[in-house]
């Protein structure tokens, strides 16, 4: 399949006048610390002296594991239909959220185990009722995994928006986002694995157990797209598909957490400049998210212990972004303001 080729955000120019609109503003230079930083990376991203991220949008991708029949969650598989239809009726985290930022949120059924029918907010993307146990075999086919990889490239390419955020909903997920993270990482399993949706520490020694026997039995696995395909899901291929395409057309990518960050890891091996279009919103409490975010060499906006996935800290991070952009275009400069600027 064609992978979009996404350029990097490098503008000399346009990053030293950035570099100077900033420092004029009526503050001691750096004073405004991260976001100040942010209001560069989305002026280089959106190659505007006046970004905007007046146009947002969350997708949040549902998909169910094989994975789960190992005993490595604390929930049965039948929560993630559940939790499906808990954000149709807007009473999740995410819906609250989204909800209070006025941010569009659309939910995905990208290989949920459950019929849904036809449903209001709800997008058919099915590739199958969920992917297959990579404790035995690959997760997906590679037809599976590609049409997954489509699907979200397809979704976003119909968007209409300045910043993306990705959520997931999928007992057993943070499984397939250790396994992910180890095999393209190279951090050890046991530095990967956490307690998802509070497994108690056996229940986290069990996880270890299945990914490392896993990792045994698929040891040729290590292209980016055959790890994906090995111990991912479908809605983690989805979302690494939908980054990609969003990174070609220029758009701010707003980072979850662990799960979502292993999609991200997916997708900056196969295209390693979308990493300068990504904002990490923060960094969960799952214990693997932490040394991800290290081998990304990146500095997340929050540290709210988190771990609840949906696309909720992607969300909270948006008052940031909205902040970044508007001291860039509203403050007053020292000239604008008649206001003495520092002796030299």
């Amino acid at each position: 399949m064609q992978i979009p080729v996404i350029p990097g955000t490098g503008d000399a120019v346009l990053a030293q006048r950035l570099d100077q609109l900033i420092d004029d503003k009526t503050k001691p230079r750096g004073s405004l610390g991260v976001l100040e930083q942010i209001a560069r990376q989305i002026g280089l991203i959106q190659r505007s002296e006046r970004p905007r991220v007046d146009k947002t949008q969350i997708i949040v991708c549902a998909g169910d594991h094989g994975v789960v029949a190992e005993g490595i969650s604390a929930y049965p598989q039948s929560v993630t239909w559940q939790m499906v239809e808990n954000f149709l009726q807007q009473g999740a985290a995410i819906n609250v959220f989204a909800r209070q930022h006025g941010c569009p949120l659309q939910i995905v059924d990208a290989g949920v185990n459950h019929d849904f029918g036809v449903r209001a907010g709800l997008l058919d993307r099915k590739i199958a009722g969920g992917t297959r146990n990579f404790a035995q075999q690959p997760a997906m086919s590679e037809q599976q995994c590609a049409q997954a990889l489509a699907h979200g490239m397809a979704l976003v390419a119909e968007l209409d928006c300045d910043v993306i955020g990705f959520g997931e909903m999928g007992i057993g997920n943070t499984t397939a986002a250790a396994a992910i993270m180890h095999k393209l990482t190279g951090i050890p399993v046991h530095a990967c694995v956490g307690a998802g949706t509070g497994l108690p520490p056996q229940g986290v020694a069990r996880k270890q157990q299945v990914i490392e026997a896993a990792v045994a039995l698929h040891a040729d696995a290590n292209a980016p797209l055959e790890v994906l395909r090995t111990f991912g899901g479908f809605e983690i291929a989805m979302i690494a598909g939908g980054m990609l395409q969003a990174a070609q057309r220029r758009m701010v990518l707003l980072i979850d957490g662990f799960i979502v960050s292993s999609a991200l890891l997916v997708a900056a091996r196969l295209q390693p400049a979308i990493l300068d279009y990504c904002l990490f919103s923060h960094c969960s409490d799952e214990a693997g998210h932490r040394g991800m975010l290290k081998h990304l060499q990146a500095r997340p906006l929050m540290q709210l212990d988190l771990r609840l996935g949906e696309g909720t800290g992607s969300v909270l991070a948006l008052p940031l972004l909205h902040s970044a952009v508007a001291f860039l275009e509203q403050m007053a400069t020292f000239s604008s303001a008649q206001v003495s600027e520092k002796n030299a």
